[in-house]
């Protein structure tokens, strides 16, 4: 009886993922159905978009964010930190390549420096005793190397699950996914299924979980979060070329992350949500 087992259920899981990915393709598809009679001139695909936008935000209302949450509340502080920072020496190894693939080599020298450093004295990257000793993370990703090379993010678009990218970056992740060098390649490397599968998604749990506080923040002050996180994303992904594009050293995380307040004569952003708009 046992053997017969794995035969009958792989046709039945195969069906039923069949199942869920066609439902989910209708659903995707569905989601732009609603037109935006004026859309952003930097996102003329806006209402693909928010219909998009929608759907992942439909998705991680029921699914990722009650499992974030329940991560942050059950695992203690140093255990996610440490997860975390794992998971964060993973990437800075990707980042040290693109610095190299743009011209950068004191960028290369200091990521790879951060690497050894935490891989060694941090255990493996549970801790980060580079940034402790003033090595500050430089971000780096393929899609910023395609826009140093001259290839221009073309509209903003908002993925499947995945969520905020451009025409550029999205390219970008596909042909980083496919490397044997990208942030997951190592768990993608783990011929144990279960084991890689966990901690893929541990990866997705540990993201989402750092954006939880991100999250908070933009229900409170956002009238309309899509504008809101689609400017966002836009001027940071603007911000951190510009600074690789200038002469001088690449800006680090904690550089990025300061914004100056507006002044006075400044005007601020309207985010107008137009199906909040009242039916005549």
């Amino acid at each position: 009886m046992n053997s017969t087992a794995p035969t009958t259920a792989t046709p039945r899981s195969r069906r039923l993922t069949a199942r869920t990915g066609l439902a989910l393709a209708t659903a995707a598809l569905m989601a732009g159905c609603a037109q935006v009679p004026h859309p952003s001139p930097n996102d003329p695909w806006e209402s693909y978009n928010r219909g998009m936008y929608r759907f992942n935000d439909t998705v991680d209302r029921a699914v990722l964010k009650p499992i974030a949450t329940g991560y942050e509340t059950v695992t203690p502080r140093p255990v996610r930190t440490c997860i975390h920072n794992i998971f964060g020496n993973l990437a800075d190894a990707w980042s040290g390549i693109n610095s190299l693939l743009q011209g950068r080599g004191r960028d290369f020298v200091d990521t790879f420096g951060r690497v050894l450093f935490n891989s060694t004295a941090g255990l493996g990257g549970c801790i980060d005793v580079a940034s402790m000793h003033g090595a500050r993370k430089i971000p780096n990703d393929f899609g910023m190397t395609l826009g140093v090379w001259g290839f221009g993010s073309g509209p903003y678009v908002v993925l499947p699950f995945l969520g905020s990218s451009t025409v550029r970056d999205g390219s970008a992740w596909a042909i980083s996914l496919a490397s044997p060098v990208s942030p997951t390649s190592a768990v993608f490397a783990i011929d144990n299924v279960p084991v890689r599968n966990s901690l893929l998604g541990l990866f997705v749990v540990d993201t989402r979980a750092n954006l939880l506080e991100a999250d908070r923040l933009v229900d409170q002050i956002a009238l309309d979060k899509y504008s809101f996180i689609r400017d966002a994303y836009l001027q940071r992904r603007k911000a951190m070329l510009d600074s690789r594009l200038r002469s001088g050293r690449a800006s680090t995380a904690d550089d990025l992350d300061r914004s100056a307040p507006p002044s006075a004569d400044q005007a601020l952003p309207v985010y107008e949500d137009p199906d909040a708009a009242p039916a005549n």
